[in-house]
This record gives structure tokens, sequence and C-alpha cells, in this order.
């Protein structure tokens, strides 16, 4: 971290101490997360290593939906499980507009992922949104949750390499097949991606259809290599 980010940081500790988002007792490492609420946050332990999917055991490294149709993205982290309390933390920062929660997630999320013995990305795609959602919801999430990983990581933020051309309706509204139609056809590489390597980073991940999007149009680009990263991941 560059000394004007760790000055930057201890000047807002000493100013706004860190507090739990989830109990309001005092936050731990110098976040706004208690070591009791950071205990209980609900591990994606066993996960098929290409979607995410949660599994029953280590034994098993692909879900069989990978090993019959493996999805256009080479291996998925999202270490954390869809369910109380992430869900709320995750909406509250999605339809609450609460960016502070963006900041705790994406720290946590970047620590996550340094303690990993993989190659970094060349660099790191946050899922777009449409500009009308945009103008509507005021920020991406997505975006506000790569900005800290990014940070941690040292690996750039490629932001406008990927658009999504096409208006979708929201995903949480639709069921499995719905959600894999709405999203086709709405991404497209508007700018060369000039690296071989990199990370989709979303918010949450439940069918996987607006990531498998992405990754279709990036592959076709020549990316070569694509993870994809998340905070959590449902157990559809």
């Amino acid at each position: 971290m560059p000394p004007v980010y760790r000055w930057l940081k201890k000047l807002q500790f000493c100013l706004f101490p860190p507090t739990c988002l989830l109990c309001g007792a005092s936050g731990e490492d110098g976040r706004d997360l208690c070591a009791g609420c950071h205990a209980d946050l609900p591990r994606n332990e066993h996960a098929c290593q290409r979607c995410g999917m949660p599994l029953a055991s280590a034994a098993v490294l692909n879900c069989g939906e990978c090993q019959l149709h493996p999805p256009p993205y080479d291996r998925t982290f999202a270490p954390l499980l869809y369910q109380p309390p992430v869900d709320y933390l995750i909406k509250g920062l999605k339809f609450g507009g609460r960016l502070a929660i963006a900041r705790l997630l994406g720290e946590w999320l970047g620590a996550a992922l340094q303690q990993r013995e993989i190659e970094l990305p060349e660099g790191i795609i946050p899922v777009p949104l449409h500009p009308s959602r945009l103008r509507e919801r005021g920020f991406n999430q997505s975006l506000e949750l790569a900005r800290p990983v990014a940070r941690c990581l040292g690996v750039p933020l490629l932001l406008s390499n990927v658009r999504r051309i096409r208006h979708t309706q929201p995903q949480a509204q639709l069921d499995a097949t719905a959600r894999r139609s709405n999203v086709q056809g709405a991404f497209s590489v508007t700018r060369p991606v000039q690296a071989r390597h990199v990370a989709i980073l979303d918010d949450v991940i439940t069918t996987g259809s607006t990531v498998t999007e992405i990754g279709k149009v990036l592959k076709a680009a020549g990316v070569e290599e694509i993870e994809v990263w998340a905070v959590a991941r449902t157990a559809q």
C-alpha cells in the first residue's frame, strides 16, 4: 500500500474508529466488523473449483454441471455463502446505497484472495451496469467492491473494455431459465483487452448467467484465462 494510503487510513481510524456494521461493537483489524461477527460469517468451504457452487465434500473438485457443461471461465473464488448476515450486507449495499459495506466486503475479499497460491490476473473487470441502471442507482456495486480489492492486490481495474449494451430486467426477479435468456447478448467487448488473464468481479453469484455471458465475449476477444471473483455464492 502506498504511504499516502497508509497515512489516510490512520487519519480515518482516528476520526472514525471502525465499528461493526452488523452489531455496532468495535471493529477488528481496522475493519467495520467485530471478531464475533467475523467468526460467524458463513464460509463456502467446499466449492466447485470451476463455478463456486457449494459442495458436500472437498473430495469433489467440480460439480456435475461443470463436468458436463464447462462454463467459459476457468475457476471461481467466492469465499462466503449468500446467507445471513452476508445477504443482509449485500442487499444493504446494492439497494440501500451503504457504500461503507463495499469497503468492508472489498477489503475482506482482497485479503482472502491474497492467501491463495495462484498467479494474480493482469486486470479486474467489475460487472458493468447499463447506463440507465447506473443513473437510477447512482453507483455500480461491483465497481465499489472492486476498488479495495484492486488496491489490496495491486491489480489494475479494466473499466472500459466490457460494456453492458442491452438494458435487462433485474436478475433477482427471475428464475434460472429466465436469468440466462435475460442476459444473452447483453455484453460486448468495446475495447481490446490487452491481457491474457483477467478476473470478472461481482457481488454475488446465483446461477452464474451474468459472468457466463461476460466470459463468452472475453474468450471470443482472445482472453486466455478467466477467473470469477465474488463475495458470495448461493447454494442454487
